[in-house]
C-alpha cells in the first residue's frame, strides 16, 4: 500500500471516503478496488467497472472519485442510498476471457461481503447484468440481475429516459421551448446509452451527427441517417447540443473552449475533467446540465424496483422527473449567479446535512 500517501495528499489530510478496500482477486490475481464514499442516507449504490489503466493506483484512485460522484448522484435524486464504486483494473493490453471475467466476478462477491451490507453493486461500464448473476453466488448485496434470476435487468433504458428528461429540460431552459425536431445534436459514443439517446432523437427529427471509438457503429448511424464523424473532432463540430456519452474528463478547459454549441448534456460521467471546467462553462454561455443529475435514472431504477410494493409506472415517473430537477438547478444557477455544478452540488449537500446517520 504504498501509493496510499498519493491519495490522501489528493483529498487533503485525511481521506473523505468511509471505506476504501483493495484486494487482489484469490482466484482472478486482479486489483479490485471498492470505496464506499458515504452512507448518511442509507446502503451505498454504485455500479462495478471494469476498465483499463496504465497502473493500479489510476483505478483506486478512479473508485474513490466514482464513489463520491454517486453520493452526489443518489442524494440530488432523493434515493436512500449512499454512495460506492467498484473499479476492477485491468493492465494494458490484458485479454479477459469468460473464465477469467467470471473468477472475477466471484472474487469481487467476496469483496462485497466482507463490507457487512456497507455497498451494495450493480452493473456498469464493462459489466452487465448476467456478471451481477455471478456475483450473487457469493453476497446478496447486489442488484440488477437478469430478470431470469429474479432481478430487474440492466438499467440503460431508464438512464437514457432520465438524460433525454435532461435534455427535454435543458432545451427548454436555452431556446424557451422543448422541441427537438430540427436543433443539431452531437452524440460522442454509441454504447447502451448512447445508442438509445441516438435513436430517440433521430426519431423526434433531430439533425444528428454521432461517433464511437468503435468504427463498426458506423452501421448505426447509417440506419438513422446520421452524419458520422470523428471521436477527437466531435466536441468542435457546430450544433446546438453536445451529448458526451463515452468516458469521463471530455471536458477540459482546451475543449470547453472548442464547443461551438449552446448546450451539453449526455450520460457520461465525470464530464468536467477539473472544477474550473464549469466556470468556463458559464463564461461561454453554454448551459451544462450535470451529469450526476441527468444520468441518475439507473439507479433510480435499480432502486425503486428493489423495494416492495414498487411498479415499473412508478419508476418511470420518478426517472423522469430528472427533468424538473434539471430545471431547478438551471433556475438556481440563473438567480444566485452561479455555476450549474456548485447549484446541483448544493442541492445534493443539503439533502445530506439534513439526513440522519443511517444504519445499513
Amino acid at each position: 500500500m504504498s501509493a496510499m500517501p498519493e491519495f490522501v495528499d489528493a483529498f487533503g489530510t485525511e481521506l473523505p471516503h468511509e471505506t476504501l478496500l483493495i484486494r487482489k482477486g484469490g482466484r482472478s490475481g486482479l486489483t479490485i478496488s471498492v470505496a464506499v464514499h458515504s452512507t448518511v442516507l442509507g446502503q451505498a449504490l454504485g455500479g462495478c467497472r471494469v476498465w483499463t489503466y496504465d497502473d493500479w493506483t489510476e483505478a483506486v484512485y478512479d473508485s474513490l472519485r466514482l464513489a463520491e460522484g454517486m453520493t452526489y448522484k443518489n442524494a440530488a435524486a432523493g434515493l436512500q442510498r449512499g454512495g460506492g464504486k467498484t473499479v476492477i483494473y485491468l493492465p494494458r493490453g490484458t485479454q479477459l476471457d469468460a473464465e477469467r471475467k467470471r473468477a472475477a466476478m466471484l472474487d469481487l462477491g467476496d469483496a462485497i461481503a466482507s463490507l457487512d451490507g456497507a455497498y451494495m453493486t450493480a452493473e456498469d461500464v464493462g459489466t452487465s447484468a448476467a456478471d451481477m448473476a455471478v456475483v450473487a453466488e457469493r453476497t446478496t448485496n447486489v442488484c440488477g440481475l437478469p430478470s431470469d434470476k429474479g432481478g430487474v435487468g440492466e438499467p440503460s433504458e431508464a438512464t437514457a429516459q432520465g438524460v433525454y428528461a435532461g435534455i427535454l429540460a435543458t432545451l427548454e431552459a436555452v431556446f424557451g421551448d422543448r422541441g427537438v425536431a430540427g436543433r443539431r445534436f452531437t452524440v460522442l459514443g454509441l454504447g447502451h446509452v448512447g445508442s438509445l439517446l441516438a435513436t430517440r432523437l433521430a426519431g423526434d427529427g433531430a439533425v444528428l451527427t454521432v461517433t464511437d471509438v468503435n468504427p463498426a457503429k458506423r452501421e448505426l448511424a447509417v440506419r438513422l441517417g446520421a452524419t458520422w464523424t470523428e471521436p477527437e473532432t466531435a466536441a468542435r463540430m457546430p450544433g446546438d447540443v453536445f451529448v458526451p456519452a463515452g468516458v469521463g474528463g471530455i471536458l477540459t478547459s482546451e475543449v470547453v473552449e472548442s464547443l461551438q454549441v449552446r448546450a451539453v448534456v449526455g450520460p457520461a460521467n465525470n464530464q468536467l475533467a477539473e472544477r474550473s471546467a464549469a466556470e468556463l462553462l458559464q463564461r461561454r454561455d453554454i448551459a451544462w446540465a450535470p451529469d450526476f443529475v441527468v444520468n441518475a435514472g439507473g439507479v433510480i431504477f435499480l432502486d425503486t424496483l428493489s423495494r416492495a410494493g414498487s411498479s415499473a409506472e412508478a419508476t418511470r415517473e420518478r426517472v423522469e422527473r430528472i427533468g424538473d430537477t434539471v430545471t431547478e438547478i438551471f433556475r438556481d444557477a440563473r438567480e444566485n449567479d452561479t455555476t450549474t455544478l456548485a447549484a446541483a452540488e448544493s442541492l445534493a449537500l443539503a439533502r445530506l446535512e439534513r439526513a440522519e446517520p443511517a444504519l445499513v
